[in-house]
């Protein structure tokens, strides 16, 4: 053997099935290793493998059967990576119970009575890290819509004190949705819930404007606050009702799930998209009629409050 190269090794069970580099041939230019191993007949065995050695403290032969259990099992099919780190995903299907409860319940048990190894994490993904990014993104788009509004409205009414109203019906409109979802039964979906929640405030904040623009022009032709107030809700009530009655009945088939199927001719109750479209539904149904309730009596009455207080600060001046 020309050149040659070994390298002993601490493991003889390892350089009997995998190889070890005895040295290497030389063929002009071109070099090969040499690799000594056991036969393949004595590698495939079990029976084999059983009589290997391994070296023990003072160099003695020491049967694997002293050491170890020899047994055929499954393996590591791949070695998967996140971000150059190695990562072992679990993932399952949730039956009964609604996502979030059980990965509270699995976070509370992790986090407290389990006893991790060194060096080892864990954090949730898949459906739940989706989640949270969509809650961020409507969570921040819901502010922005407020502000925006609010920009809009002072430029409108050119007061502070107006836009504040309007948004107060907004706000409050929210019991309407969380009591529609505990109504009817509906988990509080992050990404349709959340949109029907800002499709609901340019709906409530239509119908405020309504009422409180009539107002308004009635106090400019001389009106006293209270008449101007009863005179705006006698006028605007149609025009508030009517629009919170067409948004309801045009959703009910969408929070019932009952369609039309048209090439088939028959009524469709329970489909795949009323429960996908169903939270949005329910939250702009019972949103919206809270908030007529609420545009009917309470934007009236932070009217009347507001031009109260304005009169009162302009005696003390």
């Amino acid at each position: 053997l020309p050149g040659r190269d070994t390298y002993p090794t601490p493991y003889p069970e390892r350089a009997a099935i995998k190889g070890l580099k005895g040295g290497f041939f030389g063929e002009g230019k071109d070099k090969y290793d040499i690799i000594a191993r056991l036969p393949a007949r004595d590698r495939h065995s079990v029976e084999s493998l059983k009589r290997l050695t391994v070296s023990g403290p003072n160099g003695e032969p020491i049967p694997l059967t002293s050491l170890a259990q020899v047994s055929l099992t499954s393996g590591l099919g791949a070695i998967m990576r996140l971000d150059q780190k190695r990562v072992v995903t679990i993932s399952g299907d949730v039956s009964g119970r609604l996502a979030n409860d059980i990965i509270r319940d699995i976070d509370t048990l992790l986090a407290s009575g389990f006893d991790w190894p060194r060096g080892y994490t864990y954090r949730f993904t898949g459906e739940q890290e989706e989640q949270d990014k969509s809650q961020a993104f409507l969570s921040k788009a819901f502010i922005a819509t407020l502000f925006i509004i609010f920009l809009i409205l002072i430029t409108q009414f050119n007061s502070f004190v107006t836009p504040f109203i309007i948004l107060t019906s907004v706000l409050l409109s929210l019991i309407g949705v969380f009591f529609g979802l505990l109504v009817t039964g509906t988990a509080f979906g992050v990404i349709m819930t959340g949109i029907g929640v800002i499709s609901l405030a340019g709906v409530v904040v239509n119908n405020a404007i309504v009422l409180i623009d009539y107002y308004h022009q009635l106090m400019q032709k001389g009106l006293s606050s209270r008449d101007a107030l009863e005179r705006a809700g006698l006028v605007r009530f149609r025009p508030v009702m009517l629009t919170a009655i067409t948004t309801v009945l045009g959703l009910l088939p969408m929070a019932t799930g009952v369609s039309f199927d048209f090439r088939k001719l028959a009524w469709d109750i329970g489909g795949e998209s009323s429960q996908w479209w169903g939270p949005m539904a329910v939250a702009v149904i019972f949103g919206l009629l809270v908030a007529t309730l609420l545009t009917l009596v309470v934007v009236p009455v932070l009217c009347s409050f507001a031009h109260s207080l304005q009169n009162r600060m302009n005696r003390n001046t």
